[in-house]
């Protein structure tokens, strides 16, 4: 699968709006939660993949460089990390998942 950037087709849009190939992007397995763990700090690979349990190597190597080309995360000493960017976004992400934690989610109980 081709990395979306913006100004190129992506899923749901041939114009490669911004903001939906941001969504493409974090829409990709595992791809929002890598970045949701490493707010928490620099991640060794290893570290990574036990808290995406269920993940591949191939997948999780795939998503880190597609990240990594995203400039979301980047590879230093300590493993893993959030770069500015990455930083950025989660702290928009992190109240959409309080959001749908705490008001969403109880429509369902």
């Amino acid at each position: 699968m081709k990395l979306p950037v913006p100004g190129n087709p992506v899923r749901g849009s041939i114009t490669g709006q911004p903001i939906m190939a941001l969504l493409d992007l974090l829409g990709r397995n595992w791809a929002m939660g890598i970045i949701w763990h490493l707010n928490n700090g620099p991640s060794k690979f290893r570290s990574i993949q036990e808290y995406c349990q269920s993940i591949s190597p191939t997948t999780l190597n795939t998503r880190l460089k597609e990240l990594q080309k995203s400039h979301l995360i980047e590879k230093g000493n300590e493993g893993y990390q959030l770069t500015q960017l990455g930083n950025e976004l989660y702290q928009f992400i992190e109240p959409l998942g309080m959001w749908a934690r705490n008001s969403w989610a109880k429509k369902f109980e």
